[in-house]
């Protein structure tokens, strides 16, 4: 399965927002590229106010989708996603996505880390200028023993290995969402998953210098 099929839920509002994030990368410039699901999405919702002081100015567009697993975004940018920008490459493309991945527990967790090996290959193939912005799985589940937690440590120790500092940079800001005993942050990540404004500006914040420089590249 690469996408929601006709017929499926949700397939028609998958099919509209593909339609739309294709139009919004095709209408203005665009300097710094946001891709990924829910998390990434996060900042057209919740996480506005917080998007709107840090990225309002700088021809920022978000191109996250709520639900989509890593293939789902791989459709995305093989039918025209990543099609039509108007002058350039954008500076930076940010990628953070494959907790909705749920992979094959023998594998632990490297069929993900391809499916994202998979979305950055194509982007550089479509965006050779641009400058890939590497997150990794952000931490979920309240304790560090969460499986879905693990899961995605398992993928982050695989795709961090994927930075060359030269095309693909690595930035692991994970830790501000923890409390010192590893224990979840609940007043910043209240559903355990999901950032809240408050969530997304220490993000925000956390990677605004590793940001401004590759911005200034």
């Amino acid at each position: 399965m690469a996408r929601p099929e006709p017929g499926e839920s949700g397939w028609t509002l998958w099919m509209k927002h593909h339609e739309n994030r294709k139009r919004w990368v095709a209408e203005q410039d665009v300097d710094l590229l946001m891709v990924g699901d829910s998390i990434v999405f996060g900042w057209s919702r919740v996480g506005k106010p917080v998007w709107d002081e840090f990225y309002g100015g700088r021809h920022a567009v978000n191109i996250g989708s709520s639900g989509d697993r890593t293939y789902h975004m791989l459709w995305h940018f093989q039918h025209g996603g990543l099609d039509g920008m108007k002058k350039h490459n954008p500076k930076v493309v940010l990628v953070m996505i494959g907790t909705n991945n749920r992979g094959e527990p023998e594998q632990k967790g490297a069929d993900t880390a391809y499916g994202i090996l998979a979305l950055l290959k194509e982007i550089h193939a479509k965006l050779p200028q641009s400058k890939i912005l590497l997150m990794p799985i952000f931490p979920r589940g309240d304790k560090s023993d969460d499986p879905g937690r693990i899961r995605n440590q398992q993928i982050n120790d695989i795709i961090k290995t994927y930075a060359d500092n030269i095309t693909v940079y690595w930035l692991d800001i994970g830790h501000v969402f923890l409390n010192p005993d590893g224990s979840l942050k609940r007043e910043i990540m209240p559903d355990r998953l999901h950032p809240n404004e408050a969530g997304y500006r220490v993000w925000a914040e956390a990677m605004e210098p590793t940001l401004k420089k590759l911005l200034a590249k």
